[in-house]
């Protein structure tokens, strides 16, 4: 990795080798997951709206999509199943999400989202990605688009990576 210093001690590029060979410049104002931090502190302000945390988005986004259990859910969020069990446990209280026995496996719980839930997750969506638009808008046209589509990018990311993590993948 090659690195440039200007004489802005904050302003630091790096180039990065991708798979492929190309060489991709890193944000000028650090480094992606500085960037990542940045952008992550935004949406947990945007959250605060809804009182969530974002781990608590994290776990009703998944709800969102499907049905789970609470190991599958520390599993895909990389969180520790006690942290887990304390992360629904609250949103349990709060009505947003929902505990039925599985009926093949009385042992086992499924968490499903609440219409509470589902009202709350999805207003938590539209007040995200208004403060995700409204930083983007901040760029050039061009740019506004091509931030925005590269969120979208991370998405179909995240997803391939857990998808191969999981037990039994290819």
């Amino acid at each position: 990795m090659m690195i440039e210093v200007s004489s802005n001690p904050s302003t630091v590029t790096s180039a990065r080798p991708s798979r492929d060979g190309a060489t991709h410049q890193a944000p000028s104002v650090g480094t992606y997951g500085r960037v990542a931090a940045w952008l992550s502190k935004r949406v947990e302000v945007a959250l605060a709206q809804m009182d969530l945390t974002l781990p608590q988005y994290r776990v009703l986004g998944v709800l969102a999509e499907e049905s789970a259990a609470a190991s599958a859910l520390a599993d895909r969020l990389a969180v520790r199943p006690p942290s887990m069990s304390a992360l629904i446990d609250g949103l349990v209280t709060r009505g947003l999400v929902d505990r039925r026995q599985e009926d093949a496996d009385r042992r086992r719980n499924t968490l499903r989202l609440t219409d509470e839930g589902t009202r709350i997750v999805q207003e938590a969506d539209r007040a995200v990605d208004d403060c995700l638009t409204s930083i983007a808008g901040c760029l050039p046209s061009k740019d506004e688009s091509m931030a925005l589509r590269a969120l979208e990018l991370w998405g179909d990311a995240l997803t391939t990576f857990h998808q191969a993590r999981k037990p039994g993948a290819a």
